[in-house]
């Protein structure tokens, strides 16, 4: 099985896709050093067109439709919706913090997440974070210090890039970072062959029993809260002030927060 670059990639492939300007010099505060990889470093994240049986991807590792991720030894899953109820975010969370690892359409030569990193450095600075610009093992890693802390780790492959957020209290971040760099440096981009305009998410999918929790928290939600709309209505009726109802906000993600272990 073959790993690093996709096979038959030549090393300075042409980029046909549309994208971008990709800034020509880094400012004083972001070095070009912090964009050179770790010469001793030769793991992933890796193309699921690396492997000879695309089957071995799957091996210990979480798919969830473009990425395919492995998880810590005493890692779970919680999972964000958007307004309609779609994932729009899988994070793992360990006793030391979360991160989250989500792959974007990109072009095939390298350049998409130093434009995006310094992005997110001046979006971090607008918040009153406190920003610095570190190197990593695949370079540049944007990090804001805040009431917490978060650290931006990226990575350019072959027509995607894969960024990884890290979020977690000070004392724990050396032990997060730990683990969300060793899960991103083993995992599975499965990009796809369908044309997409440049830093488009690729889609998240569920394995099918997490969808199963989903549906039924969801299902338990909505019999919670027509049960407290039918007391509340019957209490109104008699006269009766309502009786205090606990927040709905969020339950369904909630409940599979803390009843998923990533299976």
């Amino acid at each position: 099985m073959a790993f690093g670059r996709r096979k038959n990639e030549p090393a300075t492939p042409a980029d046909d896709t549309p994208a971008a300007e990709v800034p020509e010099a880094a400012s004083a505060a972001e070095p070009d050093e912090v964009d050179e990889v770790d010469a001793d470093y030769d793991g992933g994240p890796f193309d699921v067109e690396d492997f000879d049986n695309p089957d071995d991807a799957l091996e210990a590792r979480l798919d969830l439709g473009s990425v395919l991720v492995p998880m810590p030894a005493a890692g779970q899953i919680q999972v964000e919706l958007n307004e309609v109820g779609v994932p729009s975010a899988v994070w793992v969370v360990t006793p030391n913090g979360r991160f989250t690892i989500a792959a974007y359409a990109a072009p095939k030569s390298p350049g998409l997440w130093r434009e995006v990193a310094k992005e997110l450095a001046d979006s971090l600075r607008k918040d009153n974070a406190q920003v610095s610009i570190q190197s990593g093992p695949w370079g540049r890693e944007v990090v804001g210090i805040g009431a917490g802390v978060v650290r931006f780790i990226g990575v350019d492959g072959y027509r995607w890039m894969i960024r990884c957020v890290v979020n977690g209290a000070p004392e724990a971040m050396e032990n997060l970072v730990a683990e969300a760099r060793e899960a991103l440096g083993d995992t599975v981009v499965r990009r796809g062959d369908t044309p997409l305009p440049v830093r488009t998410p690729l889609p998240v999918q569920l394995p099918e029993p997490m969808l199963e929790q989903l549906r039924q928290a969801a299902a338990q939600q909505a019999q919670m809260v027509a049960a407290q709309q039918a007391l509340v209505q019957e209490q109104q009726a008699q006269g009766q002030p309502p009786t205090e109802r606990r927040s709905a906000s969020g339950s369904a993600m909630q409940q599979l927060r803390s009843s998923s272990t990533g299976g």
